[in-house]
């Protein structure tokens, strides 16, 4: 198998590890995750907006950058670009003089973190998307961007191209091609003249890979090579980047994108769905314990301030992963080793005694990712006993275990693709989590009757009218819903109030969707415009919240 090996700034990015998404913009206000483009930009307002406030809490969590979409797919621009009228510069935000990007690129100096950018390459309100000249704009926005803020460590491209959008007032279905429409490679090229050191984030790469998924989980195991022969940003195979190709021609890391929440926009509705202790340290032994970076998104809300519930659980978050691994009792062990045939041993004498129950390996990438498979062992009872057996090691390897006492561990690497380059090793004891999280319940409506009317149509109904305040939409994975219209009826079946609208993201997130419609009715239709995922409704897949 060749080797591949990584640039010096994929070595750097491998080191920031954990660092954060916001996502702030227009949807903030709309409480939508896809902007459609023909918002106002005169509803983004946060009169509270704090730079530091955010910037603080990701550094207090342990992150080492921040990325701002700078612009979304909704095209309105958190600078006050020269190229559009769809800014900040058009908002109540510092009387139309502020710059969101200049403040928190500021922010982020002050506290030691980076500084990163995401320019969504959809734009729903230009009116040229789909042409020539949108490319040129995106160019000009994108050497905004690289040439006003000072260092960026990150550009992240994102992978949603096309579709419909207000587009100046066309209010069509705009299709491209995403495999030729962006000229990606020239359009990369304007961020290694004006930001050499920062790496490049799309689908697929060329420095850093999306995952595969928006769970926030790479492959076990997962490998840093990957084929990406016919693929694009927007176009590429999920399985592929989720694992990597063990004997891939390019180099990729995989980087592991979640929200801290079910949206990665701010919804008030979702102020007592944040992520529990556990679900966020499993996270980080699902993307960093496996050789990725872990991308976590904090939406500020309406005010422009983390809210106290991400606060709160981002801080228990940094006590827990303190306690884990700030006492390595690895860190002053006795090390040697030496091969047999086509194993190799590497043996550590503990100089201190105590419970653990994580191992963490790293490889020296700067020789490329050459371990394939591998085992922990420790000495117990006069024997050498297995612990760990597993595939893959990369820049970090965490692997938690049931707690054991020794002196003695090695690690037996089995397969590899050259000589390993073992550079790290440690052994740490994770304390247990209290799993018994309070969350609000959301309480529902059973109604009387529930009909599939057709594959597209179901009609929900009550005996006697009844007071509730809208419904949830609950997707399953092979069938999700984009694009909706409800019609809320009286006892006659007269329409009081019909709503329709637009599901955003839900390909990669399809996670549970709120509609609010309070009144009292006594039917509601709800009918599917589009599917992005298969194409047949049932009853249970519409809930009546009280």
């Amino acid at each position: 198998m060749q080797l591949i090996l990584p640039t010096s700034r994929q070595l750097l990015h491998l080191d920031r590890e954990f660092y954060c998404f916001i996502h702030f913009s227009l949807n903030t206000f709309t409480d939508k995750e896809w902007g459609f483009g023909d918002e106002s930009p005169s509803i983004f307002n946060p009169t509270q907006f704090d730079a530091d406030q955010i910037v603080s809490t990701a550094k207090a969590a342990g992150m080492k950058g921040l990325i701002l979409t700078c612009k979304h797919h909704d095209g309105f621009c958190l600078w006050p670009s020269k190229y559009t009228e769809h800014s900040v510069k058009n908002s109540p935000f510092r009387d139309g003089k502020g710059d969101v990007v200049l403040e928190l690129s500021q922010a982020c100096r002050r506290a030691g973190l980076e500084f990163g950018v995401y320019l969504s390459p959809w734009d729903r309100n230009h009116p040229d998307y789909g042409t020539p000249a949108y490319i040129d704009y995106y160019r000009a926005q994108l050497r905004e961007l690289l040439t006003q803020y000072g260092e960026i460590f990150q550009i992240w491209f994102d992978g949603a191209n096309g579709g419909d959008g207000w587009y100046g007032g066309a209010n069509e279905q705009r299709k491209i091609d995403p495999t030729v429409y962006y000229d990606w490679e020239n359009t990369w090229q304007i961020v290694r003249e004006l930001q050499p050191n920062a790496v490049i984030f799309s689908d697929v790469g060329p420095d850093v890979r999306w995952v595969g998924n928006e769970r926030g989980v790479a492959g076990n195991p997962c490998w840093y090579t990957i084929f990406d022969n016919g693929c694009a940003p927007g176009v590429a195979n999920e399985h592929n980047l989720n694992s990597g190709n063990i004997d891939g021609d390019k180099f990729h890391i995989p980087e592991c994108d979640v929200s801290i929440r079910p949206g990665w926009f701010y919804h008030e509705t979702e102020d007592d769905q944040v992520r529990s202790l556990k679900n966020l340290i499993d996270l980080y032994f699902h993307s960093v314990g496996r050789g990725a970076t872990f991308n976590l998104n904090l939406p500020p809300d309406r005010r422009g301030l983390i809210h106290e519930n991400d606060v709160a659980a981002l801080k228990q978050f940094k006590a827990h992963f303190d306690a884990t691994f700030n006492n390595n009792l690895a860190q002053d062990a006795t090390v040697s080793n030496h091969n047999e045939d086509t194993v190799w041993y590497f043996d550590y004498d503990l100089s201190k005694t105590g419970n653990c129950n994580v191992v963490e390996l790293s490889e020296d990438l700067v020789y490329g990712q050459r371990i394939i498979k591998w085992e922990l062992e420790a000495f117990l009872y006069g024997a050498w006993q297995p612990v760990v057996s597993a595939e893959s090691v990369g820049h970090k390897r965490l692997i938690r275990f049931a707690p054991i006492c020794a002196t003695k561990f090695r690690v037996k690497i089995t397969n590899c693709k050259a000589e390993p380059m073992l550079c790290g090793f440690g052994l740490f004891f994770e304390p247990s989590i209290d799993t018994d999280d309070k969350k609000v319940e959301t309480e529902y409506v059973k109604p009387d009757k529930a009909e599939k009317v057709d594959s597209r149509t179901i009609v929900l109904s009550f005996n006697n009218p009844t007071n509730i305040r809208g419904i949830k939409y609950l997707p399953k994975i092979d069938n999700v819903v984009s694009k909706y219209h409800i019609i809320f009826a009286d006892e006659s079946g007269k329409a009081v109030k019909e709503c329709s609208g637009e599901f955003g993201n839900m390909l990669n997130n399809p996670w549970p969707q709120d509609v609010f419609c309070a009144g009292v009715f006594s039917s509601i239709t709800f009918k599917v415009v589009d599917f992005c995922v298969g194409s047949v409704m049932s009853v249970d897949d519409v809930a009546i919240l009280k």
